[in-house]
């Protein structure tokens, strides 16, 4: 018999089941032993009669078991009304022992109040058997699952671009150099060049979920050195405003998703909503947010910081939107050209075509129409200094490329702010960072 997933055993009462996981509990009494099994999906409880003769090798076998270790268990289940966990309970025939936890845990993973976060990376396998730590991932996977579904649905093509590039092309810093063979190579900071690419290549609409790299000696809660991206690419729009209508309507599908599968155990456990936002979002002038910031919160900076948003703006911009239009999500337009890469389209006034996205005070993309005439994305290259690095991607126009635009979205950071949790480091399954490269 194959072992049956702890959720699924309210379906099979009466019945003779086979389940597996780690021994979660042990509780030794006079009469009778209770062992509590865990897996990914649940608990369950396994009760042996210590006076039934039949029980003997178990009742030994259970005598020498550590907690933490893992078992397969062969057994009859049964309803117990009087059983405080899920009222049911497994009376088995059979305990296999399929690994024993041989010492004391670094750490207690249920209680890890005092535990160092350091020290839990460390150990991650430990700590993401705290129930809350690993349940961070199933909410991830759900989130990327139904904006993969909404993309699927609108006819997108998922895509996988290489991560070994020949040029640190995209911006010429904050990249890894690796040796390749008797050569230079680089990590791909983002799959940019290459869904663009692909819009040359006449696929229309693609996606890629891939890791994505950053030489950035940034050591906040926000940033890391390796993170997964979502990004997204589409042709035959008219503005940027396209992208956005695209990017706002996939956040809302899927957070309508999230919230029906995992709404009442992520208030559960993380004490968050999940806020399902309608749609349009609202959108300002970056100039209005100064403005606006200005007025509402006496928050002032200098002029020349005012051609970007500064952390401060960001985190005061949650509470603009909030105040202003009711919503948590806003979009930021209308940045100056030259604070951006080189291939984000300009209008024949000069004004970038592109825009920010902050959701709860901190942007999650940044998104624009992508220049696609040979002739103005070879100008903007110039004028950044990029000719010969940039002369695979310039090739990408000279023989026709649709208007198109698109956006991404680093999955660590959006899950991060979807729970609540102050660190991106605990909403990657392993975190890397200026200081960490282990485990």
């Amino acid at each position: 018999m194959e072992s049956i997933r702890l959720k699924e055993l309210k379906n099979h009462y009466g019945e003779e089941v086979v389940v597996s996981g780690f021994i979660d509990n042990i509780r030794n009494l006079q009469w009778v032993q209770f062992l509590v099994i865990r897996d990914d999906s649940g608990k369950v409880q396994i009760t042996i009669e210590k006076s039934e003769e039949k029980n003997k090798e178990m009742v030994e076998l259970v005598n020498h078991l550590t907690l933490e270790s893992t078992v397969k268990i062969t057994g009859t289940l049964m309803e117990a009304p009087k059983v405080k966990l899920n009222g049911m309970e497994i009376i088995p025939s059979k305990i296999e022992v399929t690994s024993h936890s041989e010492d004391e845990l670094p750490f207690t993973y249920k209680d890890l109040s005092l535990v160092n976060l350091d020290t839990r990376l460390d150990y991650r396998f430990i700590d993401l058997r705290n129930e809350s730590n690993g349940f961070i991932f199933k909410v991830q996977s759900c989130l990327v699952r139904y904006m993969r579904e909404y993309l699927y649905l609108h006819d997108f093509t998922e895509i996988h671009t290489p991560k070994f590039i020949g040029t640190a092309s995209e911006s010429g810093s904050d990249v890894f150099e690796v040796k390749y063979f008797d050569r230079k190579a680089y990590l791909a900071q983002s799959p940019q060049f290459y869904k663009q690419m692909a819009m040359a290549a006449g696929f229309n609409r693609i996606f890629e979920v891939a890791p994505a790299f950053r030489a950035e000696n940034s050591n906040t809660s926000r940033h890391a050195t390796e993170f997964t991206s979502f990004d997204v690419e589409f042709s035959y729009i008219d503005s940027y405003f396209d992208v956005m209508k695209l990017q706002e309507e996939m956040i809302q599908y899927a957070f309508q998703k999230v919230h029906d599968l995992y709404g009442d155990k992520i208030k559960e456990l993380y004490g968050v909503e999940v806020v399902v936002p309608s749609v349009p979002f609202p959108v300002m002038k970056l100039s209005d947010v100064y403005q606006e910031l200005e007025e509402r919160y006496n928050y002032h900076v200098d002029d020349s910081e005012k051609t970007d948003l500064t952390t401060e703006a960001e985190r005061l911009c949650y509470q603009l939107s909030k105040d202003k239009f009711q919503h948590e999500f806003l979009f930021v337009i209308d940045y100056p050209a030259e604070k951006r890469a080189f291939y984000h389209m300009r209008d024949k006034d000069g004004k970038l075509q592109g825009y920010d996205l902050l959701w709860r005070g901190v942007e999650i993309t940044t998104g624009a129409q992508r220049e696609h005439r040979y002739a103005e994305i070879k100008k903007a290259a110039l004028e950044k200094g990029l000719d010969k690095d940039v002369e695979f991607y310039l090739e990408f126009f000279k023989y026709g490329c649709p208007p198109h635009g698109g956006f991404g979205m680093g999955v660590d950071r959006l899950t991060m702010l979807l729970l609540g949790i102050p660190s991106v480091k605990e909403t990657q399954f392993l975190f890397r960072g200026p200081n960490r490269l282990n485990p």
